[in-house]
């Protein structure tokens, strides 16, 4: 029988969105307080660096289940260079081209990424993790129906050729019990 080991990427992803409900609320806050003294452009790269510094510890805490590293920290940035990109050239369009405001262009900007966002951030901080959407056999479950057998061995009985290796080779060589003199194989 063969064992399905639920997948974490439905929690991923509603831990995903709650980070970055979480994240968008202090982006906007930082781009908020810098708008009062900067240019909008500078508010807003200044407010997305930092917030992405937020980002990084909030998911590799919460989403990601992961201890963050020196290599992640430094791969994050990748997670939001489409998003950067994306929301720069939004919130540009927004302002300049179609003349709407400076104040929720961001916010406006920013929800096309948001996809985008999730696939590389999920590739960088869990980088050993298979991202297929089925987990793997466990060790000791039997092998899949496209697999080719394991090769018989005349140890083994023929009911026994598709068990796991150490619960076949406990069954090839009897141990011998506290008293017992060791048992020879035959061949």
């Amino acid at each position: 029988m063969r064992t399905v080991t639920a997948s974490p990427m439905p929690r991923q992803i509603a831990t995903f969105a709650v980070v970055g409900v979480v994240n968008t609320g202090m982006y906007y806050g930082l781009y908020l307080l810098f708008l009062m003294r900067l240019p909008y452009l500078l508010a807003h790269v200044l407010a997305f660096l930092l917030s992405m510094v937020g980002s990084f510890f909030l998911n590799a805490r919460f989403t990601y289940r992961t201890r963050p590293t020196w290599r992640k920290f430094l791969l994050f940035p990748l997670t939001n260079a489409a998003n950067f990109v994306i929301t720069t050239a939004g919130v540009y369009v927004i302002v300049d081209v179609l003349r709407a405001g400076s104040r929720f262009a961001p916010l406006l900007a920013s929800a096309a990424a948001i996809p985008v966002t999730f696939v590389v951030s999920r590739w960088i901080m869990t980088p050993n993790t298979p991202h297929a959407p089925h987990a793997p056999n466990p060790p000791h479950a039997p092998n899949p129906p496209h697999a080719p057998n394991p090769p018989h061995t005349p140890h083994a009985p023929a009911s026994h050729a598709r068990r796991a290796p150490a619960e076949a080779d406990a069954l090839r060589e009897p141990r011998s019990g506290p008293g017992q003199p060791a048992r020879s194989r035959q061949h």
